[in-house]
This record gives structure tokens, sequence and C-alpha cells, in this order.
């Protein structure tokens, strides 16, 4: 009987427990917390959005960062997999809105018992309070033999996968450490970087929309004129910029970049509905309705009361002045402002409030069938340690199933 260490107790650690225990052998997890999946309890604001319902096949149009790496894992292992792994644990599912599948009870809870409690019907050894600090390897290196905890302790195994999550909410346990892990082990690191976060926007009036959610507007993210975001929505003013899922999914996309200098733009179409034709007739039959009413008076029927302000400021033109002394320039300049609303991008909020980290082991380092390490025997990675990330919607918690799936099967 093979023995079968796995450091991580999160959603890959123990689809990778359940994954190994089924071909009997004998596995241990290890786990730094007082209990297993911390970071899932939190996932989709407690709900846990499991996985998305669209077909596999159209996953890869959601996952910017090496989406080919995941054809294996995904045809081993897809979204309806973990659907019927859940409803025979127990866990009934729904759909909602993006196609997003959560648990029916809205209880991210139920899914972490589901896990666990196959993981111990299995058999397998559920190790809390462990912190894994270094790998062992064979006299030449070839081959790693086991792990070393934070007191010392030796625990010998005949393979290692590591599913310890990204730098994304540290206070789960995922502060990075697991690159470490793998950094012992020979492999390299693409630079961890924050994603599925919020924006940093420089101009200051956004703190005076702070709170207000724009449904159903267009925006679109630039690089210098290099266009590489595009997409349709809601978003939300925050004090230091924006959020909310549109913002969200752009996010994914900035690891595209490199090391561009060019300057970061957000463009907002706020009436995506209208071309601008027909947004001039809207606003000339306005015009026409209440030419002597303020300006502001016009505008609180197009946009929320709290936003006209900072678009007139932005536009240029007074609030109080009347709607028969715009001018026919400043109108059009109105209208141009409807259909873009520029912001820039300073940048992204920090780790702890990013969802997922884009980056982590090279995927060339990995093999896709298996999970296992090209570059030492008996190591496999499962989850958000890959340098694989995703959209919101389900697809980032997949991609652990997947990865973490058949890593345990191949160990």
């Amino acid at each position: 009987m093979r023995t079968i260490l796995i450091v991580g107790g999160g959603a890959a650690g123990l689809m990778a427990a359940i994954s190994a225990s089924s071909g009997n052998h004998r596995v241990i997890l290890l786990e730094r917390n007082e209990k297993a999946g911390k970071k899932l309890f939190i996932t989709g604001k407690g709900r846990c959005n499991v996985t998305n319902a669209i077909p596999i096949s159209d996953f890869y149009d959601h996952i910017p960062t090496n989406p080919r790496f995941l054809y294996s894992a995904f045809s081993r292992f897809s979204n309806t997999d973990m659907i019927d792994f859940l409803e025979r644990n127990g866990v009934a599912t729904k759909t909602e809105r993006g196609q997003r599948v959560f648990p029916v009870s809205d209880k991210s809870s139920d899914v972490i018992r589901a896990l666990v409690s196959t993981c111990q019907k299995n058999g397998v050894s559920m190790r809390y309070h462990t912190k894994v600090t270094r790998l062992l390897f064979s006299e030449d290196r070839s081959q790693v033999t086991g792990v070393e905890t934070e007191t010392g302790e030796k625990i010998r195994g005949d393979a290692v996968i590591l599913a310890c999550g990204g730098c994304s909410y540290s206070s789960t346990g995922s502060d990075g450490s697991g690159y470490e892990l793998a950094k012992q082990a020979g492999h390299h690191i693409s630079t961890p970087q924050p994603s599925l976060v919020p924006f940093v926007i420089e101009e200051p009036w956004c703190r005076d929309l702070m709170g207000l959610t724009l449904k159903n507007v267009e925006v679109t993210v630039k690089s210098g004129k290099k266009t590489i975001y595009k997409g349709f929505g809601e978003m939300l003013f925050t004090h230091f910029g924006v959020s909310g899922p549109l913002i969200l999914t752009a996010s994914t996309r900035l690891g595209k970049l490199g090391k561009s200098k060019d300057p970061l733009k957000l463009f907002l179409d706020l009436k995506p509905a209208l071309s601008s034709e027909q947004l001039e007739k809207r606003i000339l039959r306005e015009f026409d309705t209440y030419r002597n009413k303020n300006i502001s008076n016009v505008i609180e029927r197009l946009l929320p009361k709290s936003m006209v302000p900072v678009f007139l400021s932005c536009a240029g033109i007074p609030a109080e002045k009347k709607v028969r002394d715009i001018t026919r320039k400043e109108r059009k300049h109105l209208e141009e402002k409807f259909k873009i609303f520029p912001m820039h991008i300073k940048g992204t909020r920090s780790f702890d409030e990013a969802i997922v980290t884009r980056g982590g082991v090279r995927v060339k380092e990995i093999d896709p069938s298996t999970m296992r390490s090209k570059l030492v025997e008996n190591l496999y990675f499962a989850g958000e340690m890959i340098d694989v990330d995703a959209e919101t919607g389900g697809f980032n918690l997949q991609i652990a199933w997947s990865t973490s799936y058949i890593a345990g099967q191949n160990t």
C-alpha cells in the first residue's frame, strides 16, 4: 500500500485526498489550520459557487491564463462530474444567472461537509495544525520522499501532492508558502499577482460615488490603444475606485499585458443599448421638453441622481445651467460622455481583496495529464498553486476539482 501525502486541506487538497484514497492508498492530509476548507467556506459570499454549468468545452473562453494546460484535467473530471459527486453525497445543487452552480441550501458548509465526510469514509488521515515547511528528497534529489513539518517531524510518503493554494485571502492559510516548497524541488514560479480583484482609480470623484451600483453598462479596458477587455454587466463604485462582477472579470486580463508601460484606462458606456444616433435623438427630445429646466434635472432622467454632479463636472457643464442655454458643442460633449466615460486605472487592490492568484508553478514544468512534476519524481501539484486562473463564475473552483482529481488518480 502506497502512502500519499497531501499538503493543504482546501478545495484542491480535499478532492485530491478523495481521489487518491479511492485507489486503495494510505492517504494523509496535512492542514495548517484547525479545520479544512477555510477559504472554501467564504467563497461565493459564503454560498460556494462550486462550478459553472456551461459545456466544459466552453470553459476555455473564460480562462485567460494557460487554458490548454487543462484539456486533460477537464476531460477526466468535468463540471458535470463535480455536480454528480455533490448530489451523490447529499448536496443538491441549483443553477443561477450566468450558469453559476450553488448548493440549494446556499451554504458552503454543506459542500465542505460532503468533502470531509467522504475523506473520512475513505479512511483519509486528517492532520490539522500541521504546517509543512520542507520537502524531503532522495540522496540524489531526483525523488521526493516525504515532508518535514515546522516542528521538525519527518513524514515519509511515496508521493506528495502540493495543494497549498495561492496568495489570496492569506488569513485562511493561502500565504504563498506552497510556492517555496515548489522552489525546493527546482520549480520556477510565474510571479504571483492578485486576480479577480477591484481596480484603484486615479480620479478622486470615485469617493463621491461610493456605494453606487451601475447595471447594464459596458466596460472597456485599454492599455494604450490596445483593448484588453470589453464586457457588459454590473459594476460598483468604492472609496478607492471600482469593483463588481465586470471589474473583477476585467482584472483577469491584466496578466496578458506582461511588462507593458502603456497607461491603463477604463471607459464606461453608460447607455450601451442605444447607438450614438439613438442617444442623440433621446437627448434632443429631453431638451425640447425641458428646455427651461436646469441641465441637472434632465440628466437625472438618464442617470442615477448621485452620479449627475460628477457626470456634469467631467463634462465641464455647470449643473444649474438652463437647457435652453446649452450649446450644440456642449450637447455633443454630453453625448460623448454617455458613450465614453473615462477613468484612469492606477492599479489593483492587494491579495487581501483578491479572490484568486494569477501566477504560480509554471505549467511547462508539470505533466498536464497527471499533474506530476517534470523535474522530480513523486511530486504533484493541484489547484491554485498552478499558473492557471479564470474569470469569476465557478471556473476557478472547477480548475481545483479537476486538477486535484487527476493528481490523486495518478499517484
